[in-house]
């Protein structure tokens, strides 16, 4: 296949890049800085979608970037970094003469309210209760193809849970304290935390490129999948087994009003609130984690 992947060079876009072309498939990132392999937004905008076979788009200033102040412009970029660079390919993709098989849009968890209690799967009704939730809902709403195009182009929604790898997301901003002995829950330590290891949301990205066979159409909405693993953790387990596995203490706790201050409020609760989340629709597609539980992926991660 011929992947176009917006936001390629990002941590999951490496290592999508990177299985992709071990299968044998060839990949264009889309970047804001032109080079080989790649073309600019500017590019797809005025070009058009170049030919491709599958699209995926990963774009999306970073939520939890500590170098940025929570505040009014940082909100503006959050949005515009996911909705403008999706509603860029979504139209691309409509207005191509030979449109790619199938459009895929990573996006995240935080359309579920936080909850102790409740579990929810890809078919769990939601609407909007704060600013991420929103960003969400106008995120994925930016993906939708018109009906012409959902004819023949496969729309597939992955809402990403935190994403841990060695090289880049939650974990690179993790380990050096712990590696410290400066660890610690984070509020109550039992919220929920939903996670993935970056191997296995490439995977699933790349089943969700794999075009339908003959006899199937495209069905009209989006194929949505949530892209977390199945073991169920809550913050508190993730702790103690990163700290156990390092061989570290973890015994600096840090309270959820230290984090809204440093955070700001809005942004805290990704880290102080959680939910359970089921890849029910992931499994039920026949995709098999290469680490479906904490232990072994903190094991690859910090090579133990």
């Amino acid at each position: 296949m011929r992947v176009l992947i917006g936001g390629g060079s990002g941590f999951v876009g490496r290592e999508l890049t990177r299985l992709l072309r071990d299968k044998g498939h060839e990949v264009t990132l889309i970047s804001r800085q032109p080079g080989p392999g790649r073309i600019t937004w500017k590019e797809l905008e005025s070009h058009g979608l170049p030919p491709c076979d599958g699209a995926v788009n990963l774009a999306g200033e970073n939520v939890l970037n500590p170098l940025r102040w929570w505040n009014e412009s940082y909100k503006k970029d959050l949005f515009s970094s996911r909705i403008d660079t999706t509603k860029a390919l979504s139209q691309a993709i409509a207005a191509s003469s030979s449109p790619p098989h199938s459009w895929v849009l990573v996006s995240g968890i935080a359309c579920y309210k936080p909850s102790p209690t409740t579990e929810y799967t890809e078919d769990s009704e939601w609407t909007p209760f704060d600013l991420l939730s929103q960003l969400v809902k106008e995120w994925e709403a930016a993906a939708f193809l018109p009906e012409n195009a959902a004819k023949t182009t496969k729309q597939v929604v992955i809402r990403a849970g935190a994403v841990l790898g060695r090289d880049g997301g939650a974990m690179k901003q993790m380990l050096l304290p712990f590696w410290l002995g400066l660890g610690g829950t984070l509020g109550s330590g039992r919220q929920p935390f939903p996670w993935i290891h970056v191997s296995d949301l490439a995977g699933i990205i790349a089943r969700s490129l794999e075009p339908l066979r003959n006899t199937e159409a495209p069905p009209p909405s989006p194929q949505v999948y949530n892209g977390v693993a199945p073991a169920i953790t809550t913050n508190h387990e993730f702790t103690k087994e990163l700290g156990r596995i390092l061989r570290r203490p973890t015994i600096f706790p840090v309270p959820e009003f230290v984090l809204s201050a440093m955070l700001g409020s809005e942004r805290a609760v990704i880290l102080t609130k959680g939910q359970k989340v089921i890849p029910l629709k992931t499994l039920e597609s026949g995709y098999q984690f290469e680490y479906p539980d904490l232990t072994l992926a903190l094991k690859q991660i910090v090579g133990s």
